[in-house]
C-alpha cells in the first residue's frame, strides 16, 4: 500500500462524513464539499492503486 492509496481513502471517508454531516443539518454546502471531497479521495486512491499495480508488474518481471 502506498501513501496515495491511504491518502485516498482518508479523503474518500472525510468526504463522506461531511456529505452525511450536510444532509443531516439541511446544509446543500456541506453535501457538495462532502461529495467533492470524496470524488478527490477516490481519485488519489485511484493513482495510488495504479502506481501499486506497475510496482507489482515491475517486481514480478524481475523475479522472471
Amino acid at each position: 500500500m502506498n501513501s496515495d492509496q491511504i491518502k485516498g481513502s482518508v479523503k474518500d471517508v472525510a468526504g463522506k462524513a461531511q456529505r452525511k454531516l450536510g444532509e443531516a443539518i439541511g446544509s446543500t454546502e456541506h453535501q457538495v464539499k462532502g461529495a467533492a471531497t470524496q470524488v478527490e479521495g477516490k481519485a488519489q486512491k485511484a493513482v495510488g492503486d495504479a502506481r501499486e499495480a506497475v510496482k507489482d508488474t515491475r517486481d514480478s518481471q524481475r523475479r522472471i
